[in-house]
């Protein structure tokens, strides 16, 4: 069930982005000119590494398209003020400040996370939870608008207070009633109602720190009427990782859980900014913590993403697809990489001036302040969901995380059935119809030409004899590709599966016949994901 749709421009000065829309408006992004031929160079014994198998998942319910995906995700505004204790919450400025049982689960403790348990479970998948972390939970399910009408005393009339330890003996059927609410005791009852997550490696259960805490000023004035401060951030971040690893030592914590670059750079304008990058400080404190506690307390360094590339003025997030907007988005998923590429936004006019080069950059930011810490992005959505170039954008953007080394990442739906995103997961998980995977290494594979194409290969540790590859095709013309292996198997067939605007589904295709060991000969359709399993024929 999705429970939140996000706003594209939620949180990011609207007023400061109208102006600099319009002075970017005149640079109009094109489809990439038509190539003579593009060039992939696969290397096997170059850039190896593990791709994670949680970077394949959604904030939604595993079912249909989506029934290959890895890791689902129980996030958004609706958990900020989630009463585990009687499945209230409030809708923030979603709906009205409202508390009101729109999670369901009736009275039942943990009742509203029930239904994703199971289809996690069911999936053979992997679930993130999110644990509040503002200080205070919904006491009721009222229904009756804006909480702060209630009268001054709202908080202690309409609201729990929540804390990070209990200190004292958990109980699975704890009083709702009781002034206080224990996120210790509900990672207790998490732990007890899925002893399968300790054992089981494809169905780990993680714990993400609440949701954009940045944005609380304004998502949850209701509960953080206050901006949030560097300081109380990290200090909050650390008291209620401690006591879900004092709960699950092994399991994994998920913070910051950043909204977007203003809050990356700054907490969203801070009171105690200072000109210090926040995200620095958070991953400084953090480590300082582990020293104190002995013990790593922050195991992913999280963040939400939702470019601010745009087309003619508007936002690829949209559903939009006039050309320029198309253009615009599939090129944007460069910007997570590629330190040659400068999108038209107001990140790269204000604050970057030049490429964005976010992973790397995020990267660099771990590798300097707290080495070890793993990387992941639980929100994104590049847009176009019922347009074969937001399948384009997918295909790319799964590609990166995996060849990027993140460790988890989950789509968020912008409303509607985004059936050619969907089909674009298909595209790595399901695209022979039969859960045909891509795998679970990613090796060197380099385009002539990244603004026309993108090219990604992996190999399989139980299938020896198979590689598998995507190939983007960006432009409205075939383009002919030439595939260079190196240090590569002896491999004499490629079953090819594509993915065109045709049909928001992936098709078999051609088989290729591989002649000569070191190289063969493809052409793209136009506008095109093309999945191609190499093999020696058996």
């Amino acid at each position: 069930m999705r429970q939140r749709l996000r706003t594209p421009a939620a949180g990011l000065f609207a007023a400061l982005s109208v102006m600099i829309l319009a002075s970017l408006a005149a640079a109009q992004p094109k489809l990439a000119d038509q190539p003579v031929r593009i060039t992939f160079t696969i290397d096997a014994a170059k850039n190896v590494k593990p791709i994670s198998p949680f970077i394949y998942g959604a904030n939604q319910k595993l079912q249909g398209d989506l029934s290959h995906l890895t890791l689902r995700r129980v996030g958004g505004n609706r958990w900020t003020a989630y009463n585990w204790t009687n499945n209230a919450s409030n809708a923030g400025s979603d709906y009205q400040f409202q508390n009101d049982g729109l999670l369901q689960g009736g009275e039942a403790p943990g009742g509203a996370l029930l239904e994703a348990i199971r289809n996690t479970a069911d999936s053979n998948a992997a679930l993130i939870l999110t644990v509040p972390i503002n200080g205070y939970v919904s006491a009721d399910k009222k229904g009756d608008g804006d909480v702060r009408k209630s009268g001054a005393d709202y908080l202690e009339t309409r609201f729990r207070v929540e804390m990070a330890a209990k200190g004292k003996p958990f109980t699975l059927h704890p009083d709702p009633n009781s002034p206080i609410v224990y996120q210790d005791e509900f990672v207790n009852w998490v732990k007890t109602t899925c002893p399968y997550a300790m054992t089981d490696p494809r169905r780990p259960v993680f714990f993400s720190l609440d949701n954009e805490p940045d944005l609380w000023k304004s998502t949850h004035a209701e509960v953080h009427p206050k901006p949030l401060t560097y300081a109380e951030l990290a200090q909050r971040s650390i008291d209620y990782a401690r006591a879900i690893k004092n709960v699950w030592p092994t399991a994994k914590v998920f913070g910051p859980v950043n909204y977007g670059w203003q809050g990356f750079v700054s907490l969203q304008d801070a009171p105690d900014a200072s000109h210090r990058d926040f995200q620095e400080f958070y991953l400084d404190q953090m480590a300082a913590a582990e020293k104190l506690s002995g013990k790593r307390l922050l195991d992913v360094f999280d963040v939400h993403w939702y470019p601010e590339a745009t087309g003619n003025g508007i936002r690829i997030g949209a559903k939009d697809t006039s050309p320029p907007v198309v253009a615009a988005r599939i090129q944007a998923p460069r910007s997570l990489w590629d330190p040659t590429y400068t999108e038209t936004s107001w990140i790269t006019k204000w604050s970057t001036k030049g490429p964005i080069t976010l992973l790397p950059r995020l990267w660099s930011k771990i590798n300097r302040h707290y080495p070890g810490t793993a990387l992941s992005m639980t929100e994104y959505n590049y847009g176009g969901g019922s347009d074969i170039s937001g399948a384009i954008a997918e295909a790319d953007v799964l590609g990166i995380f995996g060849q990027n080394g993140l460790f988890a990442a989950c789509e968020w739906p912008m409303g509607g059935h985004e059936q050619f995103i969907d089909a674009g997961f298909a595209m790595y998980r399901n695209f022979d119809g039969a859960g045909g995977a891509f795998g679970d290494t990613s090796i060197g594979a380099v385009t002539s030409d990244a603004s026309a194409s993108s090219i990604y290969a992996s190999l399989h540790h139980d299938q020896k004899n198979w590689m598998t590859l995507v190939a983007i095709n960006k432009t409205d013309h075939d383009v002919p590709a030439d595939f260079v292996l190196q240090h590569a198997g002896k491999f004499s067939v490629a079953m090819v599966y594509q993915l065109t605007s045709r049909a928001a589904q992936p098709a078999a295709g051609e088989t290729v016949q591989i002649t000569t060991p070191d190289r063969f000969t493809y052409t793209m359709p136009p506008m095109s994901v093309t999945t191609l399993r190499l093999s020696d024929g058996h």
